[in-house]
């Protein structure tokens, strides 16, 4: 952690200020494996790069060449991918782990140039900041399901998305960004499955899910909703199938890089079935079977993408503004000390998303744990009422009462 002035902002530069930033996996990697990171520059050593890309804030100082378009004030999110040729690392820059000045981890950044250039600084209008931090991993979820594919008998045209009606699985789905992708799959208006299938190992998280992201309401949404501990079965293959009455899945995304699930993922895909390997892995020799006799002869086919495109983010963003709440997926809140730790462990950190707001010192918190905090802070003792009041979530309100009494911690 460091403290250092930033340079006056260029006329093409934007001043802001960072209020929350989620943590991410990618940014563990990123820590991990330093310059064999794709998108960290080769001189991070000498010229270190801020940290942390799912963040939001608002705009304190416009140069003059994007007045017209933004003022100081605004609300932003960013979508980190730019992928500009003149970048720090070329197309793969990315604000979080190529630039000096800009990351989420941080109190104040400028935002270069090239982030407007792109349409990559992105207003957001709802209520509240973490909602706006949590975009990010959204839009990764949504350009997932945008990037499936199907074919078309006797003809070679792709039809782009998931099937409309058809029957899908999400395997090793109820961590962070499953519950992200099961969250904007019931709320789509425009193509859902009949029939969503959500498996896991580990019954406390499905549970969580469950209650979170309930069975009724995907009901109500003309979905058949199911949570299944695969651990349970005798036969997991056989008896996801049966679901379908044998026929198998259209779309199927697997949310970890286990071997064992890539490969229950392809044994359960229906003719023209679409994988979705999802969880990026942090091994480059990862390899799990594929069968592709089925490729063949049953037209199943695999598709994987990293990260979500600006339309994306927009699309996220615009589901916020009309009521979806991403709040299920952050179980730990923090401030900007905790970021080191948190990062460099976050795989050993049980529980979803870690939320960190950057202008407060507090260790990071499980929203669990609030209640017990509270029997000797006053503060804390909110907290866990007004969480208590959303079952058990964060929230707006909490977010609030949050930033008005930190120095209160």
């Amino acid at each position: 952690m460091e403290e250092f002035e930033l340079p006056q902002i260029k006329e093409n530069e934007i001043l802001a200020k960072v209020v929350s930033d989620s943590l991410c996996m990618s940014s563990y990697k990123a820590a991990s494996q330093g310059t064999d990171h794709k998108r960290i520059p080769n001189d991070v050593a000498d010229k270190p790069i801020i940290i942390g890309h799912e963040f939001a804030g608002e705009l304190v100082e416009v140069g003059s060449k994007w007045a017209h378009k933004f003022k100081a004030g605004d609300k932003f999110s960013i979508q980190p991918a730019l992928y500009y040729e003149d970048g720090p690392v070329g197309v793969l820059s990315a604000p979080g782990y190529s630039y000096q000045h800009i990351g989420g981890d941080a109190t104040y950044v400028i935002i270069p140039n090239e982030v407007m250039e792109k349409d990559c600084l992105l207003a957001y209008k709802g209520e509240g900041y973490y909602p706006a931090s949590l975009a990010e991993p959204l839009s990764c979820v949504i350009g997932a399901m945008h990037a499936n594919y199907h074919t078309t008998p006797g003809s070679y045209v792709h039809k782009m998305e998931i099937v409309d009606g058809g029957k899908m699985a999400i395997l090793a789905g109820v961590g962070p960004m499953g519950l992200a992708a099961i969250n904007y799959v019931l709320r789509r208006d425009d193509r859902k499955p009949s029939i969503l299938v959500v498996t896991d190992v580990d019954q406390a998280r499905l549970d969580r899910a469950a209650t979170i992201l309930p069975v009724d309401f995907a009901k109500e949404r003309g979905i058949d909703l199911r949570y299944i501990n695969t651990s349970k079965m005798e036969s997991p293959v056989e008896e996801l199938r049966a679901i379908t009455g044998g026929y198998g899945y259209d779309d199927v995304f697997v949310f970890a890089p286990v071997k064992p699930v890539v490969e229950q993922g392809d044994a359960i895909l229906a003719f023209d079935g679409c994988l979705n390997f999802f969880a990026g892995p942090s091994d480059p020799n990862f390899a799990a079977s594929f069968n592709f006799y089925n490729v063949h002869y049953a037209y199943t086919h695999v598709v994987g993408t990293s990260g979500g495109n600006t339309d994306d983010m927009v699309e996220a963003l615009d589901m916020m503004s009309k009521g979806l709440d991403p709040a299920g997926l952050v179980t730990h809140i923090g401030g900007l000390n905790a970021v080191i730790e948190a990062t460099k462990h976050l795989p050993e950190i049980p529980g979803g998303k870690k939320l960190i707001y950057t202008h407060i010192n507090l260790p990071l918190t499980p929203i669990s744990e609030f209640a017990t905090l509270g029997k000797t802070n006053e503060v804390f003792k909110k907290l866990a009422e007004i969480c208590d009041r959303n079952l058990g979530l964060w929230s707006v309100e909490a977010e609030s009462y949050l930033l008005a009494n930190a120095g209160k911690l």
